[in-house]
């Protein structure tokens, strides 16, 4: 065998060798890395989590209908090995006053491995100002770090559109929506937490099809819109402890 052909034998063979490690190692990827076996996912916010949830132990309306039901059927059936527990304790209607009030009983004590926060735009709506909503929410994550010191946080941005609600003053509400969106910013890098942005998904889905296509009344996404939210939550969360394994 002449040196070209045993230098090409030798290319094919590296080849094959570094695509079976490569191949190999996307079989391994975890799908979904911030849960692991026996994970408890609490979702905790307003309407828009609470998405009429049933109040009694029947599996098929427990988690209400909305974005925390997408996530949870899409990972419970992928990940059914994992035995993974998703909760919902959204209350239509409340703003963080509301969830610090309850907080003990809906949150701490159900010590949740991680937890997703959506909160907001019932505070804007009930005249709470930014600097209250911020201090109120601090306190809540600070409660939550001295009982649950291990737990993953996930705040989501509030958002809206241009209908219903908010037709009719959007330039004033999409203002007042940016100032709340960057307090849960600043909560999510002073707790460490991803910020799962909602409006930038929302505004982008706006070349694809028209606003009440997606939340009917400003405020309340249709069924297409919670699937916006449940990717948009999806991508987020696995990017952001895909990144935290590989630090």
């Amino acid at each position: 065998m002449n040196l070209s052909r045993w230098n090409l034998l030798l290319l094919a063979v590296a080849t094959f060798w570094l695509s079976g490690c490569a191949t190999g190692a996307l079989s391994k990827r975890d799908p979904m890395p911030a849960f692991s076996e026996g994970s408890r996912i609490l979702f905790q916010g307003d309407s828009i989590t609470d998405g009429n949830r049933g109040r009694s132990s029947d599996p098929n309306h427990i988690l209400g209908h909305g974005y925390q039901f997408l996530i949870a059927a899409r990972y419970c059936e992928s990940l059914a090995e994992r035995h993974l527990v998703f909760l919902n304790r959204g209350i239509s209607g409340n703003k963080v006053s509301d969830l610090a009030r309850r907080w003990q009983k809906d949150t701490l004590e159900l010590k949740p491995d991680l937890l997703s926060i959506l909160i907001g735009i019932n505070d804007l709506n009930a005249g709470v100002s930014a600097e209250d909503y911020e201090r109120q929410y601090d306190q809540l994550l600070t409660d939550t770090r001295q009982a649950l010191p291990g737990v993953k946080l996930v705040l989501c941005e509030p958002f809206g559109l241009p209908v219903g609600h908010f037709q009719s003053d959007w330039d004033k509400h999409r203002a007042d929506l940016a100032i709340r969106r960057e307090i849960v910013g600043r909560l999510a890098a002073k707790y460490h937490a991803p910020v799962v942005h909602f409006q930038k998904a929302f505004d982008e889905a706006l070349r694809r099809a028209p606003a009440e296509y997606w939340i009917w009344d400003g405020i309340h996404p249709t069924f297409p819109g919670h699937q916006l939210m449940a990717e948009e939550w999806i991508r987020t969360v696995k990017e952001a402890w895909s990144a935290s394994r590989n630090r």
